[in-house]
C-alpha cells in the first residue's frame, strides 16, 4: 500500500482521524492555506492561573531549548516543538515527545500559534490518546499460566495447559478454551511460542477465507498475501497486488479483519487515501468508520506481548 497523506476537502475543518495505516499515524492533515491572522484578544491571558497540559521538566520560559515553545490555549499551557522546513503548509504531528509542528520558514510564530488554537480540540484529544497508550504499555503484561486469558476473534479465550509428551494445540469454541499440550519441563517461552504459532495459523486460515470474498465484491485480483508482524501497520498492499496482513488482527472480531482486508484490496483501485479511495472501501464495507475507529484505538502495543 502506497502511503500518502490525505488532504481534506476543507482544510479549516477539524479532523479527528488517527489513521493507523499512515506512516505518520498520529499526524493531523496539514493546513494547506496560510494561517489567518490572530483574532483580536485571542492571546489574552485568562484571569485564573493557566494549567500546563502534559507538563515536562523543561524550563518555564516561553521559548524552550531545541526548538521547543509554549503557547497558552484557553486555560492551558501547551508545549510544542517547532521545526522549520521548505514545505508549503503547517503540519501537526503527535509523537512520543508530544506536539510537533512543521512550518514554512516564512510563517510567523503568531500565525503558527493561531493555527494551534484552531486545531486545539484535535491536539488535546490526540495528546490524551497518546498518554493513555503510554500508560497501557506500563501495565503488567498477561501472566502466561493455566487459566490466563487472551483475545481471539473479539472474545477472551482461556488457556489450559496439559502436560504431555508431544506439543500441540486445540481450541474448543463452545467453552472458549485453548488447550496447549507441553512437555512437563516446558517453560514460559515454549508456552508463548506454541500459542503464537496457533494464532498465526488461525490468522492465515481466516485471511485466506476472507480475502477472496472481498476481492470478488470489488472485482479485483490480488497476487499473493503473507502474514506481517509490523508494529505500526495493520496491513499493506503493493501495486503488483502483494498484500501483507498483520497476524495480530486475529485478536479482533471478524468485522475488524474484514475492514483491513477491504482497505488493502481497495488500494488495487486507488493507491492513495483520497475521497475516491474511501468511497471504494465503503462500497464493499459500509461500516468501515466504526472498524477504523476501533483499530485506531487498539494498536499492537495494547495486545499480549509474545
Amino acid at each position: 500500500m502506497k502511503l500518502l497523506r490525505q488532504t481534506p476537502p476543507d482544510p479549516t475543518q477539524l479532523s479527528l482521524q488517527l489513521d493507523f495505516f499512515s506512516p505518520d499515524f498520529s499526524a493531523q492533515p496539514a493546513v494547506d492555506h496560510p494561517a489567518p491572522a490572530p483574532m483580536p484578544g485571542a492571546a489574552a491571558v485568562p484571569q485564573r492561573e493557566p494549567l500546563e497540559l502534559f507538563p515536562s521538566p523543561a524550563p518555564s520560559s516561553s521559548i524552550l531549548t531545541a526548538g521547543r515553545r509554549r503557547v497558552q490555549v484557553r486555560d492551558h499551557i501547551l508545549e510544542y516543538r517547532l521545526l522549520r522546513s521548505k514545505r508549503r503548509s503547517i503540519g501537526f504531528l503527535i509523537d512520543e515527545d508530544g506536539l510537533r509542528i512543521t512550518a514554512p520558514k516564512w510563517v510567523t510564530i503568531a500565525e503558527i500559534e493561531n493555527a494551534i488554537r484552531e486545531k486545539q480540540r484535535w491536539i488535546f484529544i490526540k495528546l490524551t490518546e497518546r498518554r493513555e497508550r503510554s500508560a497501557r504499555r506500563l501495565q503488567p503484561h498477561m501472566q502466561w499460566c493455566d487459566g490466563a486469558t487472551l483475545p481471539y476473534l473479539g472474545n477472551d479465550v482461556t488457556l489450559r495447559i496439559l502436560a504431555g509428551q508431544a506439543s500441540g494445540a486445540s481450541y474448543d469454541a463452545e467453552s472458549r478454551e485453548l488447550s496447549i499440550s507441553l512437555p512437563p519441563d516446558a517453560g514460559e517461552q515454549q508456552l508463548k511460542d506454541r500459542v503464537q504459532g496457533w494464532l498465526q495459523l488461525e490468522a492465515k486460515r481466516i485471511f485466506a477465507e476472507r480475502l477472496p470474498v472481498y476481492a470478488e465484491k470489488l472485482g479485483v485480483t490480488y497476487r499473493s498475501f503473507a502474514l506481517s508482524s509490523a508494529t505500526t501497520q495493520w496491513g499493506s498492499c503493493t501495486a503488483e497486488g502483494r498484500i501483507r496482513l498483520n497476524w495480530r488482527l486475529v485478536h479482533f472480531a471478524l468485522p475488524m479483519i474484514d475492514y483491513v482486508i477491504a482497505h488493502e484490496l481497495s488500494h488495487l483501485r486507488e493507491m492513495n487515501h483520497s475521497p475516491r479511495f474511501w468511497a471504494t472501501v465503503q462500497s464493499i464495507f459500509p461500516e468501515f468508520e466504526m472498524a477504523k475507529r476501533v483499530l485506531r484505538e487498539s494498536g499492537p502495543d495494547t495486545l499480549p506481548i509474545f
